[in-house]
């Protein structure tokens, strides 16, 4: 139960962080992508610890390919990563109404300056690359402890960083889906892009990085 409750509130403190970064402070593109980033190695260095700091159902789904977790704790790991996103958006919405500020841009996620394709694509790529360093950095054969936290999010803040203007920069269905459920129109339209694309760069991640004998002693 300790690692559920970890990841729940390492997805929340992500999610919050980030999108209140967006929202609340009118962040640009690089306090953006830092905000999500530095948040995820706050994270990583306490609850991570317990959990193995997932906050994301991609990185849950390229650790249970490669066996790192059982199919079990993988799913409730999911679970937990929801409640935490969802919660996170539900504060930020009620923090916005507090200021009498519009509600309608929780931080979400969407592609208006390009096609499914596109985003598709953008998504794939960014999530493999950030799965792809960590598995790497915490695999036994290449993993350094004391810096896989501050390495993971340095790249998963570059990642956003790159794409924020493509397609919002999600790489995690559970961060895409907090805002999307309280907001709907096309961040829940689209929704579906931001499930397809980071599961399936997670599972090219996953095996990139076995291939490359992130699973080997």
């Amino acid at each position: 139960m300790k690692k559920y409750i970890s990841e729940i509130i390492g997805t929340f403190v992500l999610v919050f962080v980030g999108t209140a970064a967006v929202t609340i402070g009118q962040a640009k593109v690089l306090g953006i992508g830092l905000s999500f980033g530095l948040a995820v190695t706050i994270m990583a260095y306490s609850v991570g610890a317990i959990s193995g700091g997932h906050f994301n159902p991609a990185v849950t789904f390229g650790m249970w390919i490669n066996k790192r977790i059982s199919g079990t704790d993988a799913i409730y790991y999911v679970i937990s990563q929801f409640v935490g996103a969802v919660l996170a958006s539900g504060v930020v919405k009620y923090l916005l109404g507090a200021m009498g500020a519009s509600t309608s841009n929780l931080g979400q996620t969407d592609f208006a300056k390009i096609s499914a394709v596109p985003a598709l694509v953008t998504e794939t790529l960014v999530t493999f690359l950030f799965v792809l360093v960590i598995l790497l950095v915490t695999s036994k054969k290449f993993g350094n402890a004391n810096f896989a936290g501050l390495i993971i999010g340095l790249t998963l803040g570059f990642m956003i960083i790159a794409s924020l203007n493509l397609t919002g920069g999600s790489l995690n269905p559970a961060r895409s889906f907090g805002p999307a459920i309280l907001v709907g129109g096309t961040a829940l339209a689209h929704y579906w892009v931001y499930v397809v694309a980071p599961l399936l760069g997670a599972a090219i991640a996953a095996y990139v990085a076995k291939f490359l004998g992130s699973e080997e002693n």
